[in-house]
């Protein structure tokens, strides 16, 4: 979606054959590990289930592969997450835009109920509202255009009086609920504890350069 992107050094080749591609290279190999850490616990079961860690040659054997191997692919993914969210990109009008093409048939409802509480009469709102619903809707899909839900609105006569109120009505943050204070509340409760926890060793750690 192009909304988020991991560090891309500037000569960095994304493809050899598609040379606009900017895979995200880092992201891949932290996936590729990740699927061969979480297997390695099947590995320790069936070891268990067969001869119950009584530490004769075919549990030793084994555990001096895996229990490296785990922790090396577990720290290779460590490290390669910090990198990441170290130059992690974001684009803010990106993220914008897919909003916007959006927010019109999500705000809807509020701008039926703001007609509603002008004196318009809810059901002949209501099904004005589904009806440019419907053709906005099509003209996204069929013609590839923009969505032009609000200018129909704001050129219909039963939405004559909320038309000067529309990009109040359509402000993002009132369509967000709690989400704001679910987040303070998770970094304040959950996330800030084991920061300062681990802030010593987060400081000590070098972040690892990391070639793609």
């Amino acid at each position: 979606l192009k909304e988020m992107e991991e560090p891309f050094e500037k000569s960095q080749v994304g493809s050899s054959a598609m040379a606009y591609k900017r895979n995200p290279m880092r992201s891949e190999r932290v996936c590729s590990l990740a699927r061969y850490l979480m297997n390695l616990p099947l590995n320790a079961a069936q070891t268990e289930s067969t001869q119950w860690f009584e530490r004769t040659l075919d549990d030793s054997a084994n555990r001096r592969i895996v229990l490296p191997e785990a922790f090396l692919a577990a720290d290779v993914i460590l490290s390669l997450l910090a990198n990441i969210m170290n130059g992690v990109q974001i684009w803010p009008k990106v993220i914008e835009a897919h909003i916007m093409a959006e927010l019109p048939f999500m705000a809807t409802e509020n701008i039926m109920m703001a007609a509603v509480r002008e004196g318009g009469d809810r059901q002949e709102l209501h099904e004005a509202i589904r009806q440019h619903s419907m053709d906005a809707g099509r003209v996204v899909k069929a013609e590839g255009k923009t969505n032009d839900l609000i200018s129909r609105l704001e050129a219909d006569p039963l939405f004559a009086k909320v038309a000067p109120k529309m990009h109040e009505i359509l402000e993002p943050s009132q369509f967000v609920g709690r989400a704001p204070q679910q987040v303070e509340d998770f970094l304040a409760e959950a996330f800030e504890p084991v920061r300062a926890r681990l802030a010593a060793i987060y400081e000590a750690a070098k972040l690892e350069d990391v070639n793609v």
